[in-house]
């Protein structure tokens, strides 16, 4: 009896490769998500002359876009639990897809609605997406694992998209890449919904909470609450870095803008390979406390990454703590993904949605604590700055691995 009982668990342990052509439509939508964005900020110069803007002008509303993400990630969080996942990723396709064709116009309304149409597409999707991957398995690490994947295809698209995007526009312009964007996003929004989650998700004794009961049950669970913030916390780190990243090599090793898209590689490939490899070595483990102490980890190699950066006296130790702050974030991201999963019980879904508004919140705090310190007190003050927000969730994932240590009888 005992044996029959556990061969499905057996079958929810499915191979990488197997992981990979099961989840490939989702993976693929992941990447194509941050595609719009991407043609923003590559051909943010072009796209300003055509609005009649200044760089500076055109490039803020992409603010607009984070603000658009924030505001729709909470409200819709407690939906995502009420329909198929892949009709709303396919409604968000659609957004997407219609928002990439606004923006042909050209004018600063129609950057206006580009921009707040891919941040309330973004919101909805990306969480979507990781909540049908995570659906489609029984297990609990079986569906980490798969969220964490479509993480991971984001991190990977963010290095080749540049690149990618490069090639269509020297042939099309920044339109026709807008207009390749589109046409991937509707093609995915009709498969999507023609063929609305085939595996179901794994039953659970509960219904789902109603709206507002699921923002109490988010609340009521200080570890939910614990993982969000730290989400939030590292993002704030990394993101504003990231913003001022260039600045920094140009300031401190005269690095010219061709030379540091190597440097930019560096960190998208560090993310990635830190994503992919952390989160699949947790969902090899089932010991919570173990998975906290890879969460724990990801934050002090985050930290050690980021002093390395900045108090590094040469080129070479500066990108080696490039790559260890992507590295730590990245397994950082994975094992709080994991972890929601696993403890979010019948709010798992709604949690990863308000996750990734946080998430989005984190983005645009960091860039602006990170323009502060600079401002106050320079390339040191942007160090300093990065360096409070990490302190904090250094100092929520030792509370966490500390609460989730086995108990000695």
């Amino acid at each position: 009896m005992t044996t029959l009982h556990q061969a499905p668990r057996q079958e929810a342990a499915p191979s990488e490769a197997r992981l990979w052509a099961e989840l490939w439509p989702l993976l693929l939508a992941s990447a194509v998500s941050l595609l719009p964005f991407t043609v923003y900020s590559t051909f943010l110069v072009p796209i300003s002359e055509g609005a009649g803007g200044d760089v500076a002008a055109v490039g803020a509303l992409r603010g607009l876009g984070g603000i658009t993400s924030l505001a729709v990630g909470v409200a819709a969080a407690p939906l995502l639990e009420r329909f198929a996942k892949q009709r709303v990723s396919a409604f968000a396709l659609a957004i997407l897809a219609a928002g990439s064709l606004a923006a042909l116009h050209g004018s600063f309304t129609a950057l206006t609605v580009f921009c707040a149409a891919i941040g309330t597409a973004t919101a909805i999707l990306v969480p979507a997406l990781l909540a049908s991957a995570a659906d489609r398995y029984d297990d609990d690490a079986t569906s980490g694992r798969a969220a964490t994947l479509v993480s991971a295809t984001q991190a990977l698209a963010a290095v080749a998209a540049g690149p990618v995007i490069g090639v269509v526009a020297a042939q099309t312009g920044w339109r026709g890449a807008l207009v390749m964007t589109a046409a991937l996003a509707t093609v995915l929004a009709i498969g999507f919904a023609l063929h609305p989650d085939r595996h179901r998700p794994p039953e659970r004794p509960e219904r789902p909470p109603g709206y507002f009961d699921a923002f109490r049950r988010i609340a009521g669970r200080r570890i939910l609450l614990a993982l969000i913030a730290a989400a939030s916390l590292r993002t704030a780190a990394l993101m504003g870095c990231l913003a001022y990243m260039a600045a920094w090599y140009d300031h401190a090793f005269d690095l010219d803008a061709a030379v540091f898209t190597l440097v930019w590689t560096v960190s998208g490939l560090s993310f990635f390979l830190g994503n992919y490899f952390g989160g699949r070595w947790i969902a090899g483990t089932s010991d919570q406390h173990r998975v906290g102490l890879v969460l724990l980890g990801g934050v002090v190699t985050a930290m050690a990454g980021l002093v390395l950066l900045f108090a590094a006296p040469s080129l070479a130790p500066a990108v080696v703590g490039t790559g260890l702050q992507s590295a730590g974030h990245a397994v950082t991201a994975a094992a709080i993904t994991a972890l929601i999963i696993r403890r979010g019980g019948p709010v798992r879904s709604a949690a990863l949605s308000v996750n990734a508004a946080a998430m989005a919140f984190g983005t645009f705090a960091g860039a602006s604590l990170g323009g502060a310190g600079l401002a106050l007190f320079g390339y040191t003050g942007i160090a300093a700055a990065l360096a409070m927000p990490l302190v904090a969730a250094l100092a929520i994932a030792a509370v966490l691995a500390w609460r989730t240590r086995p108990q000695r009888s």
